[in-house]
C-alpha cells in the first residue's frame, strides 16, 4: 500500500469532516480473501500501539502492588487496584462489566493469577484480561492508551475494522498509524495477496476506497 494512495483517501474525508457535534474517529477496514477464518491459527487477535496516538485515548485501569501503586498513580494510570481489590470485584460483576466497557487494563506480573482466578472470566470473554507491566510502569500505560485491538468476528466473516485516530488529527499521522496496522496484519495473513480491499472511513461516513499493491 503507497502512501500517497493512502493520503489521497484520506483527503477525500475532509468534506465529511466537522460536520457532527461531537469529534468522530477516523477507521480503517480490510476485507480479506483466501484466509480460512475457520481455522484458529488464521483467526486475528492483535494488540498494536499506533504510533501516532489514537487522537482519544483510552482510559486505564493498573492492578499493582507495593511500590508499583504510587508508580501508576504517579503516571496518571485512571484506576490503580490493589490486590484487595480483586476480590471485592469478583462480588461486583456489575461493576466489573462496565470498567471492561471502557478501560484497557494492566497488571503486575505477580497478580496475574489472581486476576485470572477470580475475574478473569469476565475479562477475558471481553478480551480485556490484563497486559503484564514489563519494565517501566509509565511506558505500559502509555502504551495502553494509544492501543487498538483486532478481533475477526466469527469464522466465515472476512472483514476487520479498527480506529486509527481522529478526525482531527493530521493525515500523516493517520496515515502512519493505517500503515502500521497494515503491516501487523498483513504479517498475521501471510501477505498483501490475502487482504482483498482496504477502506478508511469517519464515524458517520461512507467508507473510502484505497488502492492496494500486491506482494
Amino acid at each position: 500500500m503507497d502512501r500517497k494512495q493512502i493520503l489521497e483517501a484520506l483527503n477525500k474525508l475532509a468534506e465529511y469532516k466537522g460536520k457532527r457535534k461531537f469529534l468522530q474517529s477516523v477507521e480503517a477496514i480490510f476485507n480479506f480473501r483466501g484466509v480460512n477464518f475457520s481455522k484458529p491459527e488464521n483467526r486475528i487477535n492483535l494488540d498494536i500501539v499506533l504510533p501516532k496516538g489514537r487522537g482519544k485515548e483510552n482510559p486505564v485501569v493498573v492492578f499493582a502492588e507495593g511500590q508499583t501503586i504510587v508508580e501508576a498513580k504517579k503516571a496518571g494510570a485512571d484506576i490503580v487496584f490493589s490486590k484487595e481489590d480483586i476480590e471485592k470485584l469478583k462480588n461486583d460483576k456489575k461493576k466489573l462489566k462496565k470498567l471492561a466497557q471502557k478501560y484497557e487494563f494492566l497488571a503486575v506480573p505477580q497478580l496475574m493469577v489472581e486476576i485470572g482466578k477470580n475475574i478473569g472470566q469476565i475479562l477475558g470473554s471481553r478480551g480485556k484480561l490484563p497486559k503484564p507491566i514489563i519494565g517501566p510502569v509509565d511506558l505500559a500505560i502509555k502504551q495502553a492508551r494509544n492501543r487498538v485491538r483486532l478481533i475477526s468476528k466469527g469464522r466465515y466473516l472476512p472483514t476487520i475494522q479498527c480506529i486509527i485516530g481522529t478526525e482531527n488529527m493530521s493525515l500523516e499521522d493517520l496515515a502512519e498509524n493505517l500503515e502500521t496496522v497494515y503491516e501487523k496484519i498483513k504479517e498475521k495473513v501471510q501477505g498483501a495477496h490475502n487482504i482483498h480491499k482496504v477502506y478508511v472511513k469517519l464515524t458517520m461516513s461512507p467508507p473510502i476506497k484505497i488502492s492496494t499493491e500486491k506482494d
